[in-house]
């Protein structure tokens, strides 16, 4: 028997979080920008010629629109921050419940600095998500969610399900149109294409749901205990707030909350029993589940590495993690910093181009033999 250890798709949304934590610590663009390199570096790679894989190049447009936009809103409505006035808009007067936005005047330097890395800041955790939804199958991460969230593995699969559909339906429809002669592009051709994608979609959708539920999802087991019920709810609920508690104190400036990194490693593992043990009410059988090897905890890791070294250099170094264009200068530029950032390629040691996820296990073809 042949076994692919490929990393899990669980793996890639773990690795993906904590390459989205360490974007919302950075504020220095060149860290930020070897962090987005990191990104599409292991999208452009391990993307999956799966339907899902072309999400890609959409997260990264999206990406780029989220940066033009908040330059954009920052020109026109932003605050109005003191430095190097590059250009006047003129004034329009507004009312003083409007306080503390303003619309045109000076637009400056240092504005458009700090617009540029909050919409940066907020494309790399768009890009983050978007390389795990493009390398890693969203069917088979719900697949490995815990039996308590079967009803809503149903639900969000027929919702994820939905982008893909809508890549791949678009591509065959202005296909089929061109085939036609009938225009693809402007409001006539997004008239002609818009509902026979929709229609296709929803379609398959549809018979994704009911293929689901003919398999069983959400039957509840007979033999659930009241108390173990309430003890796994109770630790469920308290390990989520201390995750949050203790997430918010690692973003946090001003470490308002004690101990983040012991409450964020005490609420994960409280959240984990309680919903692990919520899941044994669920009855449900996986056929071949994926495994979580070795390969998928070196992907799951890298990305909290990445966030230790942030931590770390954070404390050492603040000046290669944030930056203030006050005063106008360039921003500080770190080996160490870079090499931190590096970390997050290390899924790329233990992953194939073109991965889509853990495979099960490939039992070898039948011999078939005739007699003579």
């Amino acid at each position: 028997m042949m076994r692919d250890d490929r990393p899990h798709a669980w793996a890639w949304w773990i690795w993906a979080g904590g390459l989205s934590i360490t974007a919302l610590k950075l504020s220095n663009p060149v860290t930020m920008l070897a962090l987005g390199g990191v990104l599409i570096i292991v999208g452009a790679l391990r993307q999956s010629p799966a339907p899902w894989g072309r999400s890609f190049p959409m997260f990264l447009k999206l990406g780029g629109a989220v940066i033009v936009i908040r330059i954009l809103f920052q020109i026109v409505l932003g605050q109005r921050l003191p430095g190097h006035v590059l250009f006047t808009l003129p004034t329009l007067g507004l009312p003083s419940w409007a306080q503390g936005v303003s619309l045109g005047g000076p637009v400056t330097a240092e504005s458009l600095i700090v617009a540029a890395t909050e919409g940066l800041k907020l494309a790399l955790v768009l890009l983050a998500f978007g390389v795990a939804n493009a390398v890693a199958s969203p069917r088979e991460v719900l697949r490995a969610l815990p039996g308590i969230f079967n009803e809503i593995a149903v639900a969000v699969t027929v919702g994820m399900c939905f982008t893909p559909e809508i890549i791949a339906a678009v591509s065959r429809v202005r296909s089929a149109r061109k085939l036609r002669g009938r225009p693809t592009k402007g409001f006539a051709g997004v008239r002609g294409i818009a509902v026979p994608v929709l229609e296709d979609a929803l379609e398959h959708s549809m018979q994704l749901a009911a293929s689901m539920g003919a398999r069983g999802f959400g039957r509840a087991s007979s033999t659930t205990s009241r108390l173990r019920s309430w003890i796994c709810g109770i630790a469920s609920g308290s390990g989520a707030i201390v995750l949050i508690a203790g997430v918010y104190g690692l973003l946090s400036a001003q470490g308002t909350v004690p101990f983040p990194g012991f409450s964020c490693v005490l609420g994960i593992v409280l959240l984990a029993g309680g919903i692990f043990g919520s899941g044994r009410r669920s009855v449900r059988t996986r056929y071949r589940p994926a495994p979580f090897g070795w390969h998928s905890a070196i992907c799951a890791v890298s990305g909290w590495l990445v966030v230790i070294s942030a931590l770390i250099l954070s404390s050492t170094n603040p000046s290669v993690i944030s930056y203030s264009p006050y005063p106008l200068a360039w921003p500080a530029v770190s080996l160490a910093a870079l090499g931190g950032m590096a970390l997050g390629l290390l899924p790329l040691v233990v992953s194939k181009p073109g991965a889509q996820l853990s495979s099960p296990t490939r039992l070898p073809p039948a011999k078939v033999t005739v007699d003579a």
